[in-house]
């Protein structure tokens, strides 16, 4: 059954009948504890996605690398991040990847791929709170293009290290939407840090959230943190 499933993923495309590639989807659960029939799995994804087979065809083999995906299959999937029409559905296969290489490799596409790709690619970096990535987000912050800043405000923001906090702290983004994100950013780097008992670093955060020019509502999370940090 399985044979036949590969087979009709030659022909399958948008509308068609799904449940000839059911057996792909029963092998992928029943192989739960079995390394070796997921690698067999995962190689014959990776060399379906390497056929002329459709969008459609590319979108659900790279849903069911968001399963099973490993250190294999990163270089496959990661050609397709530059395509507009697989882009989301390479990364988030990445993005779910636990292999370092996939982290690698969406650093990697970030220089290469247009705008509105580079805003999901920084979106699956955050997710994955990749520390590795803190110093390209750290330039995007003061992307003319508004919605990559503030992307990589959030990214930094999920991140939640020092190292995003010190980012953040030093941002030079003037447009409101973008400061508004570095705040809440920020104030998640910061209760981060207090969370792991870093109350020196956590207390820097919020003071510098006390200014007039900060929202009541950002003044008030600074202002409990601040009481948080010294026990009260």
């Amino acid at each position: 059954m399985l044979d036949q499933a590969f087979e009709a993923l030659k022909t399958y495309d948008w509308g068609a009948e799904r449940s000839p590639l059911e057996p792909i989807n029963e092998a992928i659960i029943s192989s739960r504890n079995d390394a070796v029939a997921r690698k067999d799995l995962e190689a014959r994804l990776i060399s379906a996605l390497k056929t002329p087979i459709s969008r459609d065809a590319k979108d659900y083999v790279c849903r069911k690398l968001m399963q099973i995906g490993t250190a294999a299959s990163v270089s496959t999937v990661a050609e397709l991040l530059a395509d507009k029409d697989l882009s989301h559905m390479a990364r988030f296969a990445l993005e779910r990847n636990p292999a370092p290489e996939a982290a690698q490799a969406l650093r990697d596409a970030l220089p290469r791929v247009a705008a509105p790709l580079k805003v999901g690619i920084i979106s699956s970096l955050g997710q994955r709170r990749d520390v590795a990535s803190v110093a390209s987000l750290a330039i995007m912050l003061n992307d003319t293009d508004g919605t990559i800043a503030r992307s990589a405000a959030l990214a930094l923001g999920a991140i939640r290290t020092s190292e995003a906090a010190k980012a953040l702290g030093n941002a030079k983004a003037t447009a409101p939407e973008t400061q508004i994100a570095i705040t809440d950013a920020s104030l998640s780097c910061a209760e981060s840090l207090l969370a792991v008992g870093n109350k020196s670093e956590a207390l820097v955060i919020y003071k510098s959230l006390l200014g007039e020019g900060q929202s009541k509502h950002v003044r008030l999370a600074a202002t409990r943190g601040m009481l948080a940090c010294s026990g009260k």
